[in-house]
């Protein structure tokens, strides 16, 4: 496997696993989105609210 596949693996997966840990928070759905956005802004990334949602509805779906 090449070095910069297995460092796709392993942003992917860190995004994922920080997407479940922060959907799973103990918090209300309005902030945990909005913490996604800021998250994402802050990283450079322009996302919707339409795409958080969609995003939120593929880990929920994911996990059962």
């Amino acid at each position: 496997m090449k070095a910069i596949t297995l460092l796709y693996a392993f942003l992917g997966g860190a995004i994922v696993g920080c997407g479940s840990a922060l959907l799973l928070a103990p918090e209300k759905g309005e902030d945990t989105r909005a913490r996604i956005c800021r998250f994402f802004k802050k990283k450079g990334i322009t996302i919707s609210d339409a795409e958080v949602d969609e995003l939120v509805a593929e880990l929920a779906g994911s996990q059962g």
